[in-house]
Formats: C-alpha cells, structure tokens, sequence
C-alpha cells in the first residue's frame, strides 16, 4: 500500500474528503518524524511503540577489495508491535 492508496482508504473510512484526510495525514506524519528526532518513543494503542535506537560506529570491509574501512554510528527506527497487533495478525 502506497501513500495514495493510504489516503484513499482512511478517505473512505472516515468519510472525510481527500484533501482532509491528506493534511491529517501529514500532520501525523510530521508529528511523529518530530517527536521521534527528539528521542521520545510514540506508543500508539494496538498497533504499537516506535523509537529510536543508536547503532554505534564499527568496523566493516568493502566487499570488492576486503580493506577494512570506519562504519558510522547512526540512528535506527525500532518498532515493536503491541499484543493487540500480534494476536489480530
């Protein structure tokens, strides 16, 4: 499912117009994007908890010549499905 296909749906459900549902949807979007830049995790009922988790910097080799190179450290998205999710799938 695509972002259109998203909207289209939600549209449908809610029974609001397209344009709405694609302001809410951005507008949540954001919100989480936001929140998540912070390092605050989200916890959204039955669906489940998105945070943020720091993968420090390692060492890696470049597959073509096996030299040994500096890998960043970076942030990764975690996401945890709630009982709810994994029992309804």
């Amino acid at each position: 499912m695509n972002k259109k296909q998203l909207i289209d749906d939600m549209a449908e459900l809610a029974d609001l117009t397209k344009v709405d549902t694609t302001n809410a949807l951005n507008s949540l979007l954001n919100l989480i994007t936001k929140r998540l830049s912070e390092g605050d995790p989200i916890t959204l009922h039955n669906l489940g908890t998105l945070s943020l988790s720091y993968h420090p910097a390692k060492v890696g080799r470049n597959p073509q010549t096996g030299e040994k190179m500096m890998i960043e450290g970076k942030n990764k998205i975690a996401f945890k499905a709630a009982k709810g999710l994994k029992e309804t799938l």
